[in-house]
């Protein structure tokens, strides 16, 4: 074992079995390595087992996608799908499972260790994923909503329980949006909706604000050096109070703010106050550049930084590396930054599959790597060590 490689991985994933799943009718891959690259043509799956991978964790996937769009298309398919793995941890094996429950192909269900989870806190607990696709490339050009999302899964792989206070808050906002919309005068009924909104809006945002700082701190400290340190924000009016201001007196503050607001909320069809109104902030903490005015390269260069600081931090702080899912992760960076990249996910503790059209590219992974060609719904084993050699150069 070279000087670079990690005294040992913390999480490895074992084996993984796909059943219906986008162009995989039935696949088991029983992996035997650490890092994972997977080549093959545009459509050839390669997107489609990272994003079975990404389902594992509660939440849509590194696609968003809706459930119907997840089952393999064609004659005699049923709308029904599977994703199931299982990794050896530090406390022993785990083994996760998700996909539609019998006769109700609108919904997902889970299992862990064979068994349902008490909640989606329980899996996020036992397992973190975080990724990073093309699509992100156009997060400093899309609406609030997607950065905020990014922004949670952050916080979900270092503070669980923050599913179960954003469920509370947004099912407590969905509830007021409909009393308001049907015109009915309920204010006791409203005051308890506005109460809960205020409370879990206060246990949301500071979540936020204490992954936001923990993670700037960490890149501060080179945790992805020699990618750009990077400062995260949270543009929020509730987080704004939380920095001055005791948590009781902000749920006061938004209390009265709701109740205040809600002849405008009516007309608007919406809630003006809560935590579904932050966007997060990003920005070159040497240059204070924001990410949204810089180049594609250097933005890329940023949600890096952040994913490997992230990752080095969810490792430190809960003793287990995360699952990294990197779809085209080189695109857009430049060589120096292709080989910071590689040489980082040989040091870092975690499980990381990577992905793109051409092999050659990560190269310098060598050995260290399993190397799989995708197509036809399944995976070939290709040994890079047999291609002809690339050097350096090639990134």
């Amino acid at each position: 074992m070279s000087g670079n490689e990690p005294l040992r991985a913390l999480l490895r994933l074992t084996r993984l079995s796909l059943t219906q799943f986008r162009n995989y009718e039935a696949l088991t891959w029983r992996p035997s390595a650490r890092i994972f690259v997977l080549h093959g043509p545009n459509g050839s799956g390669k997107t489609n087992l990272l994003e079975a991978l990404s389902l594992l964790v509660p939440g849509r996937g590194l696609r968003g996608a809706r459930h119907a769009e997840l089952a393999r298309y064609g004659p005699g398919t049923t709308g029904a799908w599977a994703v199931a793995a299982q990794f050896d941890t530090p406390d022993g094996p785990l083994a996760i499972g998700t996909g539609t429950p019998p006769g109700a192909t609108d919904r997902r269900a889970f299992l862990l260790d064979g068994k349902p989870p008490r909640s989606q806190a329980e899996i996020l607990s036992r397992l973190a994923a975080l990724w990073l696709t093309p699509g992100m490339d156009r997060l400093f050009l899309e609406a609030a909503a997607s950065r905020r999302r990014f922004l949670d899964r952050l916080v979900w792989a270092l503070q669980p329980g923050h599913t179960r206070e954003l469920a509370a808050h947004d099912q407590a906002v969905a509830q007021r949006n409909r009393l308001l919309a049907d015109g009915r005068d309920e204010p006791a009924w409203l005051d308890g909706l506005e109460d809960a909104i205020a409370r879990h809006a206060v246990a949301v945002t500071a979540a936020r604000l204490a992954a936001a700082s923990a993670l700037t701190d960490a890149l501060a400290d080179g945790a992805a050096s020699p990618f750009p340190a990077a400062r995260i924000g949270l543009v929020c009016p509730v987080a704004d109070r939380l920095r001055v201001s005791p948590a009781l007196a902000v749920e006061d503050w938004l209390r009265t703010a709701l109740a205040a607001s809600r002849g405008e909320d009516r007309r608007t069809g919406g809630t003006g106050y809560g935590a579904h109104r932050a966007d997060m902030a990003l920005a070159d903490a040497a240059t204070g550049t924001p990410a949204a005015r810089a180049s594609t390269g250097q933005q890329k260069a940023l949600l890096v930084s952040v994913i490997l600081g992230h990752a080095t931090l969810v490792t430190a702080l809960r003793g287990i590396g995360p699952l990294l899912l990197l779809d085209e992760p080189l695109v857009h960076l430049d060589r120096e930054r292709r080989a910071a990249l590689l040489a980082a996910l040989i040091r870092l503790p975690c499980t990381a599959l990577l992905t793109g059209v051409d092999a050659e590219v990560f190269a310098p992974l060598g050995d260290r790597a399993e190397w799989l060609r995708t197509g036809g719904g399944q995976l070939t084993p290709h040994n890079l060590l047999h291609a002809p050699r690339y050097g350096p150069e090639t990134l």
